[in-house]
């Protein structure tokens, strides 16, 4: 095979892909189709073609695989990365030049113009070549004949990591195993953000708990020269809005969360309420996976989130895209909503141990689908800008 992507919402990196596309180039259609059902996880061939296969996972995933020419490679890729209504925009703006748009190209009466590669397909219709992750009929377009698209956020502009857990609290990884991680990462910096103790499940740190945890940072960050460690916690917000920790120890963090993880069930102006007034805390600098999602298993809480937005602008906080696969919170409309308000956002992985600092691209993906550059986030700086930010 001499080219392969995976297309559909997969490529869009969307929060959730209900099966998956594969596009191939190859010499011989028979040898590719002939692998591709072979591969060791097949549950089920519900298909096989000369040029195209379904299969079945053991996983219950759908995969379909397409050998396409290589004349017509960006026009299929294009067609079946989507979205559908983005497709739709592209066929009414070749139709109203008189051509026709599908998978195997753009055509003039009966020759094809372009179909070898996208961004020719783009150029064709005098825009720049638009990433997958914008690609959605949500102004995309409008914002390429303007010049207007952004320069999206990449994964190696991120400098630190301002969520992370140990053991301390409901961690898997000591403090000592999590700065060693970050630092082979690159890290500029990492913040140790362990859950308070009023949250039950988590084993978390009480007021002198924390105090103790704060000395201990500072002494393990004087042994690792190459990275800043950030004494931090991620404080439960009480359902009056009230935080579990006294002001004397949060004002010692250099990072410091608050979050909600109970009283979901709050109503819309209540619960919005009830976080504002935590905001209000002048040691708050970030509220942490601000609408509480849990893909597949937990709604979000009812929030007015441009008066939160808004809110967290008035007081000098950041809203957090939390990269966990299982959240990615915020969502990609609201990310961009706080994008077009002003508000700057921290993405962080919420790592409990260190395999999971590796999450970060998904907190990535969740930005560029909200239209967010690098300067839209506060931790593509180094420390000593964050250290400036974060001075409410």
């Amino acid at each position: 095979m001499q080219q392969v992507e995976v297309a559909g919402s997969y490529r869009r990196r969307k929060e959730t892909v209900g099966d998956l596309d594969i596009l191939v180039i190859s010499e011989s259609a028979s040898r590719a189709v002939e692998h591709f059902v072979n591969y060791e996880d097949v549950e089920e061939i519900s298909a096989q073609g000369e040029t195209r296969s379904t299969i079945i996972l053991r996983s219950g995933i759908q995969v379909d695989m397409r050998v396409v020419a290589r004349e017509s490679y960006g026009a299929a890729l294009l067609y079946f990365t989507g979205s559908k209504a983005h497709n739709i925009q592209r066929r009414d703006m070749a139709l109203e030049r008189g051509w026709k748009v599908n998978e195997y190209g753009v055509f003039e009466d009966q020759e094809r113009i372009a179909g070898e590669n996208e961004e020719g397909i783009y150029a064709l219709f005098d825009l720049p070549y638009i990433t997958p992750e914008l690609r959605e009929n949500r102004g995309e377009i409008e914002a390429g004949q303007a010049g207007n698209l952004p320069t999206l956020i990449t994964l190696e502009q991120i400098r630190g990591d301002l969520q992370t857990h140990t053991t301390a609290s409901d961690g898997r990884n000591s403090l000592e195993e999590m700065a060693q991680a970050a630092q082979e990462r690159g890290y500029d910096y990492l913040a140790i953000t362990d859950h308070s103790s009023h949250r039950g499940v988590t084993q978390g740190l009480d007021a002198e708990g924390l105090a103790r945890r704060i000395d201990e940072i500072a002494e393990l960050d004087e042994t690792f020269p190459s990275i800043h460690l950030l004494a931090g916690a991620e404080v439960e917000v009480l359902e009056d809005g009230t935080l579990d920790l006294p002001d004397e120890v949060l004002a010692r963090l250099d990072v410091c969360l608050c979050a909600v993880h109970t009283y979901f069930d709050l109503p819309r102006d209540m619960q919005t309420e009830r976080i504002i007034r935590a905001l209000d805390n002048p040691h708050i600098h970030i509220l942490a996976h601000p609408t509480g999602r849990q893909i597949n298993k937990r709604r979000p809480y009812d929030l007015d989130m441009e008066c939160l937005i808004q809110a967290a602008i008035d007081r000098g906080c950041y809203l957090e895209i939390n990269a966990n696969p299982e959240r990615l919170d915020l969502h990609a409309r609201h990310a961009r909503m706080a994008k077009e308000m002003g508000l700057k956002l921290a993405i962080s992985t919420d790592a409990h141990s260190v395999n999971m600092l590796s999450v970060m691209r998904f907190g990535i993906d969740q930005a560029r689908r909200g239209w967010l550059t690098a300067d839209d986030v506060i931790n593509t700086r180094p420390w000593r800008e964050v250290h400036t930010l974060l001075k409410r």
